[in-house]
């Protein structure tokens, strides 16, 4: 099984991440962030991930260390429960629609860490949140897992009228894309790359 459990713990944020990628899409998520609890319930859903996360945050002062540190936890847990990287897809795509809402993800478990994200259509013009999570908050998130998961991720915004049902479509197609790039391909040999190295 490839697994990982990963703790943080600071002045600002205490953190435990566990991550199964060969599971069944069970989730048990805590973060203190209500909105970002429903985002990683449907990434591990729509994975397959079995993912647990509980944190607890200076929320009093704002949701910035929490959201931030959860990230980067997270994405410890997806690179150290990648292992190897032996024998795996490694690259994923994933449209997924929510309503009105349409958003792509593709990304590639490279090595190198880049977080690309795109309104395509002027979807964030006129969206507004009925939660106080945004979209600073949801990008933030986004670069913090790409910085220590090394993976390179492209988000594209490509219809939405509704903040939720926008970012719900963000990160399902998450899931998915991450699910696909993880999976061990029966084919692949060693790591799939040209250079012998990821």
């Amino acid at each position: 099984m490839r697994t990982a459990a990963v703790k943080r713990k600071s002045k600002e944020t205490d953190i435990v991440v566990t991550l199964n990628l060969d599971g069944s899409g069970t989730t048990s998520v805590k973060t203190g962030i209500p909105f970002l609890d429903h985002m990683l319930t449907l990434l591990g859903t729509h994975g397959l991930f079995d993912l647990t996360v509980k944190a607890s945050g200076d929320l009093r002062v704002d949701r910035h260390h929490t959201n931030e540190d959860i990230g980067l936890v997270l994405g410890e847990a997806l690179d150290r429960a990648l292992g190897s990287r032996k024998g795996i897809t490694r690259f994923g795509l994933a449209y997924v629609p929510m309503d009105e809402a349409l958003a792509r993800v593709v990304l590639d478990i490279s090595g190198r860490p880049k977080l690309v994200f795109r309104d395509m259509r002027g979807v964030h013009q006129g969206l507004s949140s009925s939660t106080d999570y945004s979209r600073v908050d949801a990008e933030h998130f986004l670069e913090s897992l790409v910085r220590n998961s090394k993976i390179t991720l492209h988000v594209d915004l490509l219809a939405g009228d509704d903040f939720h049902h926008t970012y719900e479509a963000v990160f399902k197609a998450l899931g998915r894309a991450l699910e696909q790039a993880t999976r061990i391909h029966p084919r692949v040999k060693g790591v799939p790359s040209s250079k012998g190295r990821l």
